[in-house]
């Protein structure tokens, strides 16, 4: 932590700080290596589906390892921006990967059985997705897992490894590209818009918060902050989840709605092609 840090002696040259901590930087290096090693199986992997999961790699390395990394347990606003990214801008991109999907080409006989199992099938079904996204935003920042993220290192990675899986788990369903139990195109807007409550809901849960909810944040915080500081960087916080994860859920449904568009010509394209072939 920079302890020479005050809440008014942040200026720009700060915003030039990289943080590689061991446990994530090993962790994004294994899995670029076994997805890297999976499409190499599989010659015919869609070079696009790569893409999206160097994409997410990297949006999670920036969330992580860079200034918001530094800062992530300093200043509450960049632990929310971090948040927004890994769970609603690098999740996102890494459903678009389609893991799975490759593990089941790339893998052999257990690694098809195993995601054909029930264990598989329960955690990626639909209701689960939603109900765990549900669960763990205001689990992680409205209750005392918030604090024990403050005070525990690996509190704080269990937590950003959840924020990816839980979006990965989430989104995967949104989008509907990999096997398994899907929703119709048309439901998937509305699976997206139910989430947006919970989000909405936490962010101006901390953004009316009177009194300081996580204690452990006055000793992280730069120092000379005072109470009102503190409380403040809360409810920067509290606002950039409300207006900017409500945003992000929004830009989602951009090609959810495109992908509906879509299934539905190609839909009336085949019930023409009946019909004229019935003679009606």
């Amino acid at each position: 932590m920079p302890l020479n840090m005050t809440t008014s002696g942040f200026s720009w040259h700060h915003l030039n700080q990289w943080h590689f901590a061991v446990l994530p930087s090993a962790l994004m290096l294994a899995a670029g290596l076994l997805y890297a090693l999976g499409v190499r199986r599989v010659p015919t992997w869609s070079a696009w589906r790569s893409v999206f999961f160097a994409l997410g790699v990297a949006v999670t390395f920036l969330s992580t390892q860079s200034v918001l990394g530094v800062y992530d347990m300093v200043y509450f606003s960049a632990h929310m921006i971090q948040h927004l990214l890994l769970i609603m801008v690098a999740a996102p991109l890494f459903a678009l990967s389609a893991p799975l999907d490759l593990w089941y080409a790339a893998g052999g006989h257990f690694a098809r059985s195993f995601l054909d199992s029930r264990l598989m099938s329960i955690v990626t079904h639909p209701l689960f997705g939603f109900a765990t996204y549900f669960v763990v935003i205001p689990v992680t920042h409205l209750s005392g897992v918030a604090n024990l993220m403050m005070q525990h290192i690996w509190v704080h990675h269990a937590e950003q490894i959840a924020f990816l899986v839980v979006g990965y788990l989430f989104f995967r369903v949104a989008f509907g590209l990999e096997r398994g139990r899907t929703i119709h195109p048309g439901l998937r807007l509305v699976y997206v818009m139910a989430a947006v409550p919970v989000d909405t809901f936490t962010g101006l849960a901390l953004v009316m918060s009177s009194t300081l909810p996580f204690p452990a944040f006055a000793a992280m915080a730069p120092r000379g902050s005072t109470p009102a500081w503190l409380l403040s960087n809360v409810h920067l916080g509290g606002a950039i989840m409300w207006i900017g994860g409500d945003a992000l859920m929004l830009l989602a449904c951009i090609p959810i709605t495109a992908a509906w568009v879509k299934w539905e010509t190609e839909r009336t394209k085949e019930l023409d092609a009946e019909l004229d072939r019935l003679g009606i």
